[in-house]
């Protein structure tokens, strides 16, 4: 089988996961190791956090990370994992529109099948979301790169304005339909959990709607209830992941004792986990 066709299959698969009132739920991973545990804890599909990815390699989020690097990051995670992989990649690694088809062209060379686009703005003194009609250009030169390669490339369009406080439900579903029409596959909005807003969500747009979920949200068995079609923990695992090592590394240096460290993963059963690998 070649490479374009399996991405072909592993394409379709993932699309196919994306079920309102049955959510597809992504522990999202910022390396080869956190995307083989989630894929070991029987997660369908596995998603990168740009966050997380940016923190593992140096940088911060928000559009620092080059497109380099972070390809580099997400095709080790391809490599480390059978199920699909998307990537989330920020405003696309890029300028322009033809840029982010660029994007979208390594991403496909890396093994994975979709994408998380967002239209924050990260520039200072730049408004809080891109122009509608800009961000919309962005999205389509995604679709195109992903079709000219023939692989149904899942892209999530990303709107920000509950995370940025930019907008309500009509602003995000007005945002919506011109990123569906673009060519976006999904309708991602980060920073709202509340139960009437992500129904009223859910319900106003065609798409399937992928909310990010943590402490505080509903259980993932009542935003499926709400018509949620996908659930993401973003950087939470991560951000989970480096308070362990802060409270480790404080009570070593502080006390000189060990009890943050109880409870770690085998040496063994890790190494297993990437041999069982690819």
């Amino acid at each position: 089988m070649t490479h374009s066709s399996t991405l072909r299959d592993r394409a379709l698969a993932f699309r196919s996961l994306h079920v309102p009132g049955r959510p597809l739920v992504l522990p999202n991973a910022w390396d080869a190791m956190s995307a083989r545990l989630a894929e070991d804890a029987g997660a369908a599909a596995v998603a990168t956090t740009s966050a997380g990815l940016a923190w593992a390699v140096g940088v911060a989020d928000g559009d620092h990370l080059d497109r380099g690097r972070a390809l580099d990051a997400l095709a080790r995670i391809t490599a480390a994992v059978r199920v699909p992989v998307s990537a989330d990649i920020e405003s696309g690694y890029a300028e322009d529109p033809a840029g982010v088809a660029d994007t979208v062209r390594a991403v496909l060379a890396a093994g994975a099948v979709g994408v998380n686009i967002e239209d924050a703005l990260q520039e200072a003194g730049a408004g809080p979301l891109r122009p509608v009609a800009e961000q919309a250009e962005r999205i389509a030169a995604a679709r195109e790169a992903a079709d000219k390669e023939g692989v149904p490339l899942y892209v999530n369009a990303r709107v920000d304005t509950f995370l940025r406080g930019a907008g309500g439900v009509d602003l995000t579903l007005e945002r919506a339909a011109a990123y569906r029409a673009a060519g976006a596959d999904g309708i991602f909005v980060p920073g709202v959990v509340d139960p009437g807003t992500v129904k009223a969500l859910a319900d106003g747009t065609d798409a399937p709607l992928n909310v990010m979920a943590g402490p505080g949200a509903p259980a993932v068995p009542v935003l499926a209830g709400l018509g949620v079609a996908r659930v993401s923990a973003g950087p939470a695992l991560a951000q989970a992941a480096y308070a362990v090592a802060r409270r480790a590394a404080r009570e070593l240096l502080d006390t000189g004792t060990y009890g943050a460290l109880a409870g770690g993963l085998d040496y063994g059963e890790l190494n297993t986990l990437l041999t069982q690998g690819r």
